[in-house]
């Protein structure tokens, strides 16, 4: 068994405007500060990287490699998180992402479309120059106004969705291939890969590609109610990154699941710090050792009620906590007894 890495922090809920938030060297010491080995870097932001200069530079890569070490860390990924989303947009939502693309590109979804791929095969080239094995981001989405069927869904619809994402995603998963990385989808709501039975969807589009691989956040599952700890036997194989994020759901008898249109802080499910929420973490952590999981652990800080520096704070040592330094030995190796096959045989009688 492998130990798991961490603690990690990603940085896209904390750079701001000012220090220590306003540059990537002040961010990783202060983030060092508090006990992180390593910062998952969001790729949309300049203050952390450009992404197309770390693909076409190795040079300038190890620029931003070095800014981070001479803090104590270590980056752990880069996301594409927003650029992904962009990769699939139903034009119901192109007024609502058009913010997450470059403005002269605004109003023009062809162009925002062609914009957003080629920052995810900026990503995989920058993600080699950078030394490192997996990648986050989301998968966009072309079919989530139709989550709940009513209008019922016309046949045919998902399967033409999925064709389509499919067609979309599958020359970037070849070029991630081709740069030995493992492209991470977070399952998560308002993707069309949004819990294990479209992903498996997904997965039989893109012909089962092996670097079409999970970005796990139980957080997201927890507020659909779906079995976080189970997911894990399913997709282990698949889980390539892990977001350590907390959440809660309590129901009462005027909100549900879909929140009523509430903001965060009065929804029945809502993001909360580390240890606040109802995510069962030792399981977690157990699970993903028994499995094997050799990737880092990465706080993502998202929480309806806590103050940010506070839930980072608390963040590290929580993770650092939970990390199971897994035995190279068997407990009851002490009464063990030296064997060979016919010692065997003879304890069988045979």
């Amino acid at each position: 068994m492998t130990n798991i890495q961490g603690p990690g922090i990603f940085l896209a809920q904390f750079m701001g405007d000012t220090a220590p938030f306003n540059s990537l060297a002040s961010i990783c010491k202060w983030a060092a500060g508090l006990g992180f080995k390593g910062v998952q870097l969001p790729s949309w932001d300049p203050r952390c990287i450009d992404l197309k200069k770390a693909a076409e530079s190795k040079t300038y890569a190890d620029e931003v490699k070095g800014i981070v070490q001479a803090a104590g860390l270590e980056i752990t990924e880069l996301s594409t998180h927003l650029q992904g989303q962009l990769v699939a947009v139903n034009p119901a939502y192109d007024a609502l992402f058009d913010g997450f693309a470059p403005e002269e590109l605004r109003g023009n979804p062809k162009a925002r479309t062609e914009w957003a791929v080629q920052q995810l095969k900026y990503a995989a080239k920058a993600s080699q120059h950078l030394g490192l094995n997996a990648h986050a981001t989301f998968s966009g989405a072309l079919l989530w106004q139709t989550v709940y069927p009513w209008p019922q869904r016309p046949a045919g619809l998902v399967e033409a969705g999925f064709t389509e994402l499919a067609n979309r995603w599958l020359p970037i998963l070849n070029v991630f291939d081709e740069y030995g990385i493992d492209l991470c989808y977070e399952i998560h709501p308002g993707e069309d890969l949004h819990d294990g039975v479209t992903y498996e969807m997904f997965l039989d589009k893109v012909n089962q590609h092996k670097r079409a691989c999970l970005l796990y956040d139980p957080s997201h599952f927890v507020l659909q109610c779906l079995d976080y700890k189970t997911y894990i036997d399913h997709y282990h194989e698949r889980i390539k990154m892990f977001h350590v994020k907390d959440a809660e759901f309590n129901p009462t008898g005027k909100q549900g699941v879909y929140g009523g249109y509430q903001g965060w802080t009065e929804r029945a499910g809502r993001f909360r710090s580390l240890g606040d929420g109802q995510v069962d973490f030792k399981s977690i952590f157990s699970k993903l050792a028994q499995y094997n999981y050799s990737g880092w652990a990465v706080m993502e800080w998202e929480c309806a009620l806590k103050h940010p520096e506070t839930g980072a704070a608390e963040g590290a040592p929580f993770i650092q906590q939970h990390i199971i330094r897994v035995t190279d030995k068997t407990f009851d190796d002490f009464a063990g007894t030296s064997s060979n096959d016919d010692f065997n045989r003879r304890i069988l009688g045979i």
